[in-house]
């Protein structure tokens, strides 16, 4: 504990997490994530973007770019095929937004897929939880019914009075 306000000092926590286990499930989560991610960018591409291409008249995204402006130009040598200088060309800059669209898309799957996941396995909890509380439920009405059937103890005033009868007859 920190002395200053009793509160855990950031060590501390970073040790209760640690030990938790949230960690390791966050490095497998990661680690699956990637691969995963491979997975999604292959149905993207060779799945999806093909029937896309249909519908957009065989365009290719990663070649849907346009030119940046020329601040400062750039120009790179042209050589001969004995390596000498012959001049220089115009090395043109492009924003290629057809690989954002391409990532959009990876995502958009990627994001459909867990859902779906996710989706299924809250169905699962759910109907596994749900059949513990019919055999929780079916458990408690077999217990009221057999409790049911079975008379009543009696209560200690009960006893005790008995008790005190057994005794007169007694004496």
């Amino acid at each position: 504990m920190s002395k200053k306000n009793g509160k855990p000092s950031l060590w501390e926590e970073f040790k209760a997490f640690i030990n938790k286990g949230n960690a390791m499930a966050l490095a497998v989560g990661t680690i699956i994530g990637g691969a995963f991610s491979g997975i999604t960018k292959s149905v993207t591409n060779d799945l999806i973007m093909p029937l896309v291409n249909i519908f957009m008249g065989g365009a290719d995204f990663s070649e849907l770019k346009f030119e940046l402006p020329r601040i400062v130009p750039v120009y790179e040598d042209v050589l001969n095929e004995a390596g000498e200088v012959i001049g220089q060309q115009y090395v043109p800059h492009y924003m290629t937004y057809g690989n954002f669209i391409s990532a959009v898309i990876n995502f958009l799957i990627m994001a459909a897929v867990v859902f779906f996941i996710v989706k299924a396995m809250n169905h699962i909890t759910e109907a596994a939880t749900r059949k513990e509380r019919e055999e929780a439920a079916a458990a408690a009405a077999a217990a009221a019914a057999e409790a049911a059937a079975t008379p009543p103890a009696p209560t200690s005033e009960e006893l005790l009075a008995e008790i005190r009868d057994l005794l007169k007859e007694k004496n």
